[in-house]
């Protein structure tokens, strides 16, 4: 285990770091930082935290550098979250409160996570599976085609057009809507396919054909991957931290336009514990082109349990308290939004 004091030398080390962007030298941190010991100690200091992997030294210069490991540690031990401002918190929800529905929240969410972290912001919608049912409809478009509305808690809106073997009443129609709804607002998406099953037997026979053909419409939507939605903004953001990234930019933008990979990270951050906050640091990356990035990520939803997840992407010289924060901040808010909506 290293010493409170060589902890505090290497959380300066970082702070230096990623505030000046240059290699840090023992001369600087002992004028900059309150660490009570002369230059030799700091030093001395230093080349226990490069032996044990903590820094390293990018080429000859006199500067250190934090490693993976190093910001691994400053983020699990040395780093708190840093609050939001008044005027920050403000913002955001004034930014958020003007959204008039679920695709206008995870736009806006995206670029105020950018503008804030000024990293690159990922906002996953939220998850189909982990909602409830809010409210159907069922709306006749001519004797034997209807149309299927189905509303989730947390705003989502998933549109269906049925063709029924036969046509359907008004009035088979209304009553059908009516116990629908009777059944299934308000449950998990998961328990509404045992709510249903025997919905048809309690019809005519003449109309038990077209109830069916609602319900498996119905019961394909709840199913269906729709949660594979996701939402990116910033990446220009990227373009400040050339020099961050080894040799080019490129694999980045490559692992960010593929989707499949940032749920994947996302995902993962989601077993970690529904609302929890996950960092993964460089090599943490199971993706080899974000193995010079670091993704900070956090569910949002109403109450305790996250239906989505949001966060950002940079470089691994970043800001991580200040960015925590603002992913924090930013869920909170938009998990009150859903709620309210």
């Amino acid at each position: 285990m290293l010493s409170e004091r060589r902890l505090e030398v290497l959380r300066a080390i970082v702070q230096d770091y990623v505030g000046t962007e240059e290699p840090v030298g023992s001369k600087a941190l002992t004028e900059r930082h309150q660490l009570g010991v002369s230059p030799a100690t700091v030093r001395n200091d230093m080349a226990v935290l490069e032996e044990e992997g903590f820094i390293a030294q990018p080429h000859t210069s006199a500067g250190r550098i934090p490693t993976d490991k190093g910001y691994r540690l400053f983020v699990d031990k040395l780093a708190g979250v840093k609050p939001l401002s008044s005027p920050e918190r403000r913002a955001i929800q004034n930014f958020l409160d003007g959204a008039v529905d679920l695709d206008d929240v995870v736009g806006r969410t995206v670029r105020l996570l950018a503008q804030l972290t000024r990293q690159v912001a990922v906002v996953q919608y939220p998850s189909l599976t982990r909602s409830t049912v809010r409210h159907v409809e069922l709306l006749s478009l001519a004797p034997a085609r209807l149309m299927l509305v189905l509303i989730t808690d947390t705003g989502r809106v998933e549109q269906r057009m049925i063709d029924c073997p036969a046509p359907f009443g008004d009035t088979s129609l209304a009553d059908l809507r009516a116990r629908l709804n009777s059944r299934v607002v308000g449950r998990r998406f998961a328990d509404v396919p045992q709510l249903v099953q025997d919905l048809p037997d309690s019809f005519e026979p003449e109309d038990r054909g077209a109830v069916s053909t609602v319900l498996s419409t119905l019961l394909e939507t709840l199913v269906e991957e729709t949660e594979e939605r996701l939402v990116i903004g910033g990446t220009a953001n990227l373009t400040r931290f050339g020099h961050d990234f080894p040799l080019t930019i490129r694999p980045v933008l490559e692992a960010l336009e593929e989707h499949v990979v940032l749920l994947k990270l996302l995902g993962e951050a989601k077993e970690s514990g529904g609302m929890g906050m996950t960092v993964r640091i460089g090599h943490e990356n199971a993706h080899e082109g974000l193995n010079s990035t670091s993704v900070v990520s956090v569910g949002y939803g109403s109450g305790d349990e996250a239906v989505a997840k949001l966060g950002v992407v940079g470089p691994t010289r970043m800001d991580y308290p200040g960015t925590m924060g603002a992913v924090r901040a930013v869920a909170r808010y938009v998990g009150q939004i859903l709620a309210e909506s």
